[in-house]
Formats: C-alpha cells, sequence, structure tokens
C-alpha cells in the first residue's frame, strides 16, 4: 500500500509530523493493507497563524483496490488529534465497504439432489 503525505506549510514546522502521522494511521488501517491500493493523508491548519479550536484538519482517502475512493475529513486542536480521529473514522468506513462486499458475495449454488 502506497502512502502519500500533504501538508500546508505551517503544519510542516513541527519536526517528524509526516513520519508520526504516517505511522499512525497505517497502524490503525493496517487490517485493510492487502485490500488497499493507496492512501492520500492531507493536513492543514485552517486558520493559520491566528489560532483556534479545532482549527487543524486531516484527510485520509483511501482506494480500496478495484474500487472508488473513501475519503473522511476531521478537525481537532492538533494535527495529531485530527489524523487519530480521520483514521478511526476511516477505519469504521472501511469496515462497513468491506463487510458489505463480503455479505453480498455468493457461495454457489447448491446442486439440486433428486
Amino acid at each position: 500500500m502506497q502512502v502519500q503525505f500533504n501538508s500546508d506549510s505551517s503544519v510542516m514546522g513541527t519536526e517528524n509530523v509526516a513520519t508520526r502521522i504516517e505511522e499512525a494511521v497505517r497502524a490503525k488501517l493496517a487490517r485493510f493493507e492487502d485490500r488497499l491500493t493507496r492512501l492520500e493523508i492531507h493536513v492543514r491548519d485552517e486558520n493559520g497563524p491566528k489560532h483556534g479550536g479545532d482549527d487543524k484538519s486531516c484527510t485520509i482517502e483511501a482506494r480500496p483496490a478495484g474500487g472508488r475512493a473513501i475519503g473522511v475529513t476531521e478537525h481537532a486542536a492538533t494535527v495529531d488529534d485530527a489524523a487519530r480521529l480521520a483514521a478511526a473514522t476511516l477505519a469504521q468506513r472501511l469496515d462497513r465497504h468491506f463487510g458489505k462486499s463480503e455479505r453480498h458475495g455468493h457461495d454457489p449454488r447448491p446442486e439440486k439432489v433428486g
């Protein structure tokens, strides 16, 4: 699974933010790794230098193999918290997505016994 990390310049002021967030997101979504081709993580500070409550956001977009992209966005006071919330929300959405496809997969019809 390929991971692409994007951020605005104000977020990158924190040392190792990309590595820290990527590791946390990979850990939370590890059980889906063989079913996803790519993750895109976008973090940004929506208010810039003004500071404010829950002004950091994290958007994570997952690309299931052979499927449409699934994305979530969460806001928090820090980018780490926003990433943790977004990864948890995405894990729930992926559980539903993959669970639904598994529930609708049908076993071959049994042969009639006559």
